[in-house]
């Protein structure tokens, strides 16, 4: 069994997954802004479940990362600076741990899904903020691993702004006073989906994806704006960097969870099996 673990800025989500990647048990705990306090509870969460040894963890985190020594350097909504994550988590779930950034995860989890159909995967997700992974033969790519797809540089009114203050959740919120759950009407969509081509314009010539993969609480409403996104694309489309084709994510709940199993396995499944 592995053990997968997404710490969000929120929220703190356990899956307990068997050897082919069935989830068999999940449990959710609010992420506390103290680190020390956020370890006793994930101590306390990992021992409610009714599994007790796994073969490996992985672990989503909300940031930027240091591999080598398992540290979270600096996270995105928690005030936590240089924590020892992945020996913090080994020493609680006695198994081999790894972690990486959690948009990287979910985009390894996506990607697996298509694996017989692209290579190439550029995962985008759309929440409060906007983060990116990119995998290319159903790895992490390491040229990209530490990539801040929301921070490229778009013009938006008139100057210079960094792609997730234009496009993100956050930002559809400030801008037009709804969450993208209530947003209903074409033209609103409209300007969100042009909002949103601003960076995927960039990205898609600088990595050159085979597809698109949008998740996020931005992402999971594709359907509503998919066609005036693809229209946008399209404007700035170019002879060496054609427009892929761009879908939502087939798991956008659990992505970050079956992307660490995805890498718990990768790394230590096959050493250990």
């Amino acid at each position: 069994m592995y053990l997968a673990i997404d710490i969000g800025g929120t929220k703190t989500a356990l899956a307990v997954l068997n050897n082919e990647g069935v989830i068999s048990e999940k449990l959710r705990f609010p992420t506390d802004h103290n680190y020390a306090v956020w370890h006793k509870d994930l101590a306390n969460n990992v021992a409610k479940l009714s599994t007790k040894e796994f073969k490996a963890c992985g672990v989503g985190v909300p940031g930027r990362i240091d591999r080598d020594k398992g540290i979270g350097v600096a996270m995105g909504n928690l005030p936590w600076r240089n924590v020892p994550i992945q020996a913090d988590v080994k020493r609680i779930t006695h198994c081999p741990t790894v972690i990486d950034n959690d948009a990287n995860l979910a985009g390894l989890s996506e990607a697996m899904l298509l694996k017989h159909k692209y290579s190439r995967v550029l995962y985008v997700t759309i929440s409060t903020g906007i983060g990116t992974g990119f995998i290319v033969d159903q790895e992490i790519e390491p040229s990209f691993a530490d990539s801040e797809g929301g921070q490229v540089l778009v013009e938006h009114q008139g100057k210079s702004q960094y792609w997730e203050e234009v496009a993100s959740g956050e930002a559809v919120v400030r801008r037009y006073g709804r969450r993208a759950v209530d947003i209903t009407d074409k033209t609103t969509w409209r300007h969100i989906a042009h909002d949103i081509s601003l960076g995927l314009t960039d990205l898609i010539t600088v990595v050159q994806p085979e597809v698109i993969v949008l998740g996020g609480s931005v992402g999971i409403y594709f359907d509503r704006y998919k066609e005036p996104l693809v229209e946008a694309l399209k404007k700035y489309e170019l002879p060496i960097s054609p427009v892929p084709p761009v879908i939502s994510a087939a798991r956008p709940d659990d992505a970050v969870l079956y992307g660490c199993y995805d890498l718990a396995k990768s790394v230590y499944g096959k050493a250990r099996s």
